[in-house]
């Protein structure tokens, strides 16, 4: 028994060197699942006690995808450009190689036409002017014809300009004319006519301009070209007929009176036509400190009849005054075409006469801006109407109103 029980304790110990060591016991699934469970509440619970909504968040993610796509279509676009600027760059390389080989005598023919565009390039564009000439011997008149006009810059931000033509003759200056406004046109056409009456032996020492301006209503008016014709270059014993270019116009060397600026309005129903003289700006200084104490006086003309006057108040050492004072009066409606407002700035002198600054001409036979400000007075009832305009020599005016009226 004893032999037996000990040759069962070598195999036994035997046995137990070869059985495996036990693995780790698998992982139990119920712990695993309720694990999971509580991280997934514990997230839905943070995020419904964040402080953004749901919404938002999905907005944020949507706008910063749409970022991300926009960037990567960019470097995409990028990439495919750089890979194709050295294709056209070789293209142009080659280019130049094949003009080398054809000639140095072309070569330096090509260089001169490239040297023609670019100075063609380098002027600028004024457009050009149709006009007509004609003299009539009989009764010493100058007849100047004003067509149209072509490809003329544009002045204004729209892309457009509102050209009209002024027609004067150097260095005379006193009498000038203007063409109406053409709104909103790069190729405006006037068919208007003017006349000088000229003895025909002063006209060669003369010359005549025309000049384009863009029209702007609340401000200057804006040089687009001009034409310069000595009298004695041209055959007056024809008539002339023809385009030119207009070149960078220069502004008339004349002395700078100031401006004013004047609201017009007119109610045809109560027959009331209300003056508002609103400022001035640059004007002349008539003082020997060199400031003016200006005053505004309106008079109303009907047919050369005056009809009623008013005055604003002085306004003392300034050259840019604000007066902002209107002034009514009573004008029928079938009076008011023909009726004239003659506005006219003085320097206010306590010892002297008071000093003529400027005069203004607006309505029944005015030209220019005078005569465009009472229309579109008249074309907008019971609505203001303001417009700048420059003051003329009082004598200048004074002559005009005592022509005939066409």
């Amino acid at each position: 028994m004893q032999l037996a029980s000990v040759q069962a304790r070598p195999r036994r110990a035997a046995e137990e060197r070869e059985e495996p060591p036990p693995g780790p016991a698998p992982p139990s699934t119920h712990h695993s699942d309720h694990q999971f469970k509580n991280m997934k509440s514990k997230f839905f619970n943070e995020l419904t006690h964040m402080p953004m909504p749901m919404w938002a968040i999905g907005a944020i993610v949507v706008v910063v995808l749409a970022l991300v796509a926009c960037l990567g279509f960019c470097i995409w676009k990028k990439c495919i450009n750089k890979g194709k600027k050295p294709k056209k760059a070789r293209e142009r390389k080659g280019g130049r190689g094949r003009r080398k080989k054809e000639g140095a005598g072309e070569g330096e023919e090509g260089k001169e036409g490239e040297g023609k565009e670019g100075e063609e390039e380098e002027k600028e564009n004024f457009g050009k002017l149709e006009f007509t000439l004609d003299y009539n011997f009989t009764d010493n008149q100058l007849i100047v014809g004003i067509l149209q006009a072509e490809n003329l810059p544009a002045m204004d931000m729209g892309g457009t300009s509102d050209p009209y033509v002024k027609v004067y003759m150097l260095p005379d200056k006193k009498k000038k004319f203007e063409t109406k406004v053409q709104r909103k046109n790069l190729c405006p056409v006037f068919n208007e006519t003017f006349i000088f009456k000229i003895p025909y032996q002063e006209l060669g020492g003369q010359t005549l301009v025309l000049q384009v301006f863009d029209f702007d209503r609340f401000g200057k008016h804006d040089v687009i070209g001009q034409i310069s014709i000595p009298m004695n270059s041209v055959d007056l014993a024809q008539p002339l007929h023809e385009w030119r270019d207009l070149v960078g116009g220069e502004k008339e060397e004349v002395e700078k009176l100031g401006d004013i600026c004047i609201s017009l309005r007119y109610v045809p129903t109560a027959g009331k036509l209300t003056i508002n003289i609103m400022e001035a700006k640059h004007l002349k200084a008539m003082d020997c400190g060199g400031l003016s104490d200006p005053f505004v006086k309106v008079v109303l003309q009907h047919q050369g009849k005056r009809l009623k006057k008013k005055k604003t108040t002085v306004k003392q050492n300034t050259l840019n005054p604000y007066f902002n004072e209107s002034f009514s009066f009573e004008i029928p409606f079938g009076q008011i075409q023909k009726v004239q407002v003659l506005i006219t700035v003085y320097d206010y002198d306590k010892l002297g006469s008071n000093d003529a600054i400027g005069k203004v001409w607006i309505g029944f036979g005015a030209s220019g801006v005078g005569l465009r400000h009472w229309s579109d007075m008249l074309a907008n009832p019971r609505r203001p109407v303001a417009q700048w305009h420059a003051l003329c020599p009082e004598e200048e005016v004074d002559e005009a109103l005592k022509k005939p009226i066409r």
